[in-house]
């Protein structure tokens, strides 16, 4: 393999093709199921697949087969088969719905609006995960460039992964035949600690969530005559949520969400911690003043991959302040969004939460919690030595510092499900979603540089999963490596 030609040929392909299809890619305001319940009448969705499936069937790839494969009352799928040398299969993945506008865009940028100043591309969707079927196509090109055999592979590209995932499983099923049983796994869906270097995900937690609502009246009524005689609906809210979470440390309290940490994943947060610095916590958009919630940056690496939290994503019952006027409110209800640890059970967290918020009701008042969604989390296998090998040299050679690994507090919600289909693959889980590149946020961007160069690391990786695989090195590696319990609704 020449590396050279490999990183001119990604670039320039990046530049010419890539790029201009990720800008229209932007312009789409293809949101995921759960953010557009009409999405088939808006058409959005088939606009983003007819954008790729075009630009994909366009590709010198002899013997590539694109389609785009449709399950009844079920959002699409692009599946490209490209021809290969051997019987091994590598299996890429990626998504093309998006997260919903979000509020707080700087005043030029917008959602839908894709905007290139220097190596960012700002627009909803680019890094995540636009570009991964490009991105994909650009690495297997690049070795046919040079003539380099590879493995058969297989592109899937789903379209409600922003909404846990709960068409893929119908998919993998129905195409089982045609998918085989890759022994390496690509996904370009994760996050990565700084732009120097090329970042393995070991981890993803879970997620469960949904809606908890507290109803004290049947309608609202003067505050000066009710206080004191009917209490609060948001201060019974905030009392339930205490039995969840330690409102001055942020800690969750049940031991039941919580998982043993393995002592490997606790080196690599060491690691991890020492390399990037404070820029664990100095990506995030702190106000003024503001510090992060720990000063052993260790400790924050753990917490943001190992460790259960909460947040709250949305609220009702409660009127802007502009028209609040002197009410005793007759509800409030909050959207809770709990990562869990990434050996946990989402299913059975989720029903361990429902108990715990819905019992013992203060003052008899009306508390349910309407659970949304349920996605266990992931904890890799540990890498063959050919892999990683593999990821040593594409990292040196196409960003120059060594790899480094670290578990990301994000889902994924496909991994878990491929990790019980496929117990003995190895999993190569990247991306390009660095610091303040905000994913699901205001002024989301894609950072362009590492774009190209994770495409030519994963043309690395698939070159040598094809030597590996002619040395029988690809196939049965322990299924006991790695710990994975079934998916289900999770999203980044």
């Amino acid at each position: 393999m020449d590396s050279r030609q490999i990183s001119d040929f990604v670039g320039k392909l990046w530049d010419d093709e890539i790029v201009p299809q990720l800008v229209e890619y932007i312009r789409i305001p293809n949101k995921s199921p759960m953010f557009d319940a009409q999405w088939a009448e808006h058409g959005y969705m088939d606009q983003a697949v007819a954008l790729m499936e075009n630009w994909a069937k366009g590709q010198p790839i002899p013997g590539m087969k694109i389609e785009v494969v449709r399950l009844e009352g079920r959002t699409p799928l692009i599946f490209i088969e490209v021809p290969g040398q051997g019987d091994d299969c590598v299996l890429l993945y990626g998504h093309l719905d998006k997260q919903p506008e979000m509020t707080g865009w700087a005043e030029h940028l917008g959602p839908w609006k894709p905007v290139i100043e220097g190596d960012k591309l700002f627009g909803r969707g680019g890094a995540d995960d636009g570009y991964a079927i490009f991105g994909s196509l650009a690495a297997i090109l690049a070795l046919q460039a040079q003539q380099i055999p590879h493995s058969r592979c297989v592109i899937m590209i789903e379209a409600c992964e922003e909404s846990g995932s709960y068409d893929l499983p119908y998919y993998v099923d129905h195409l089982a035949a045609r998918i085989g049983k890759p022994s390496l796994i690509v996904c370009l869906d994760s996050g990565c600690g700084n732009y120097e270097q090329m970042w393995l995900t070991t981890s993803l937690r879970g997620m469960t969530g949904g809606n908890l609502r507290v109803d004290v009246l049947d309608e609202g009524v003067h505050s000066g005559d009710a206080s004191g005689v009917v209490a609060s609906s948001f201060r019974i809210l905030r009392q339930v949520l205490s039995r969840l979470e330690d409102e001055t440390t942020g800690r969750i309290l049940p031991g039941e969400l919580h998982a043993e940490i393995p002592a490997q994943r606790l080196e690599q947060a060491k690691r991890s911690a020492e390399v990037l610095g404070t820029d664990v916590y100095s990506k995030f958009p702190f106000v003024g003043g503001m510090r992060p919630m720990n000063d052993d940056l260790a400790e924050l690496v753990l917490n943001r991959t190992w460790r259960p939290a909460l947040s709250i994503t949305g609220v009702g019952g409660l009127p802007a302040l502009d028209s609040a006027g002197n009410v005793l409110r007759p509800f409030t209800a909050v959207k809770l969004s709990l990562r869990l640890p990434p050996t946990a059970d989402a299913i059975k967290a989720g029903e361990f939460l429902k108990n715990l918020l819905e019992k013992d009701p203060p003052y008899g008042a009306r508390v349910s919690f309407q659970l949304e969604k349920a996605g266990s989390g992931w904890n890799a296998p540990a890498l063959a030595p050919w892999l990683e090998q593999s990821v040593d040299e594409a990292s040196r050679t196409f960003f120059g510092p060594p790899p480094a690994y670290m578990g990301e507090g994000g889902s994924i919600p496909f991994m878990g499900m491929l990790g019980e289909k496929f117990p003995g693959a190895q999993f190569l889980i990247t991306g390009v979603l660095g610091p303040h590149s905000n994913a699901h946020g205001p002024n989301e961007f894609l950072h362009i540089p590492t774009g190209k160069r994770v495409s030519a690391c994963v043309a690395k990786v698939i070159a040598d999963h094809h030597v590996a695989s002619n040395k029988g090195l690809t196939r049965g590696v322990a299924a006991s490596h790695a710990h994975t319990v079934k998916g289900g609704d999770g999203c980044c």
